[in-house]
């Protein structure tokens, strides 16, 4: 007999890291949805066997997902995504800007609507921290609800990435649901995956061969002399001279102190930003070369495979930017590796009558 595949559908894929982190846990990716030129050229390139629905998602119609992809409504296993709400970041937080005025914050309510669409088994939504006590949240719990998932007080959690494998801190939330029954935690690991492990092993970027590992960086004489000034392996801009502070700096000395920072080699990395390859962004200098650290080892640190293609066509901030949007495959594998012994272990019979 042949073994089951277990199906997904990856909604505002980007870069590919959720397919990639689906498709390793053991899931058959049968679509993604992009509306990206770039991101979804990037994703073509690592994921050429799987059908990709290049659209806003709010132009995806029933007819389009169900019959396109030879589904029956209730037939699919997963349906995952990330919707983006950037109202909710932490640097509009920080900023006190108000989350309601982003148009974008309202796509949660597209992948319900898909939700409704195709009545998957079980959903994975991922997104930023900000969201987990918005009403959107708890809209989507109570219409879920009606829908007949099951929930429990594991709905909507808040988790660091680096607990799952991944090397940085990078705290997201993780909502999940399945109209079958609870669906178990990975268990955390007691270890981290540091810097060293990740790109300790790279070359010298310049002869790599590698163009993501290979861009020449273009900086002033005064940022290459700060970053020469940083002390190795974890140093912060506080600790060079103050002559060579920038103003801003200098009058709020508290504040965004990563900025111009090394990296530890021993810890694992800040969180990864689409600012990741600028030194002004973070703490992205590399921790003992007077450089801030490649696209490449970029997306090592969020756990991309080094032959991972992105597409430079529009540069090499579109790149950054789609590293930093990026979701993280290893942290996405292990939670996926639990849905899949949660829809193993259930049976036909139990799956809800539609």
């Amino acid at each position: 007999m042949r073994k089951k595949q277990y199906t997904a559908i990856d909604l505002f894929s980007g870069a590919g890291g959720l397919t990639l982190g689906l498709k390793s846990a053991g899931f058959k990716v049968l679509a993604g949805v992009e509306i990206s030129p770039i991101a979804a050229s990037t994703y073509r390139a690592n994921h050429p066997d799987i059908k990709l629905i290049e659209c806003d998602i709010k132009n995806l119609s029933e007819t389009e997902i169900l019959k396109g992809l030879k589904l029956k409504r209730g037939e699919l296993d997963l349906l995952a995504g990330c919707p983006p709400c950037q109202g909710f970041s932490t640097q509009r937080t920080r900023n006190k800007v108000a989350s309601i005025t982003d148009d974008r914050n309202e796509l949660i309510f597209e992948f319900l609507r898909i939700v409704e669409i195709t009545f998957p088994k079980t959903i994975m939504l991922e997104n930023v921290p900000g969201l987990a006590k918005d009403w959107r949240i708890t809209s989507l719990r109570e219409k879920l609800s009606l829908l007949g998932y099951v929930i429990d007080e594991d709905f909507a959690q808040v988790k660091d990435a680096a607990n799952y494998g991944v090397p940085q801190r990078r705290r997201r939330l993780l909502v999940k649901a399945s109209r079958l029954g609870l669906i178990s935690n990975p268990r955390p690991s007691p270890l981290k995956n540091t810097v060293r492990a990740t790109i300790s092993q790279l070359s010298e970027p310049g002869t790599s061969g590698d163009s993501l590992h290979d861009i020449v960086e273009n900086r002033s004489e005064k940022v290459k002399k700060i970053m020469s000034l940083v002390p190795k392996n974890g140093g912060s801009r506080s600790d060079i001279p103050r002559e060579y502070w920038l103003e801003c700096h200098k009058r709020n000395e508290a504040g965004y102190r990563d900025v111009y920072g090394r990296m530890p080699w021993d810890d694992v990395a800040p969180t990864i930003t689409g600012g990741c390859h600028n030194p002004s962004k973070g703490r992205f200098i590399h921790p003992d070369q007077d450089r801030a650290i490649t696209l490449r080892e970029a997306a090592l640190l969020q756990t991309f495979p080094q032959n991972y293609i992105f597409s430079l066509d529009k540069g090499k901030d579109a790149v950054a930017l789609m590293i930093g949007n990026a979701l993280p495959p290893e942290f996405i594998k292990q939670h996926a590796a639990q849905y899949l012994i949660h829809l193993k272990e259930v049976t036909r019979e139990s799956v809800p009558q539609i």
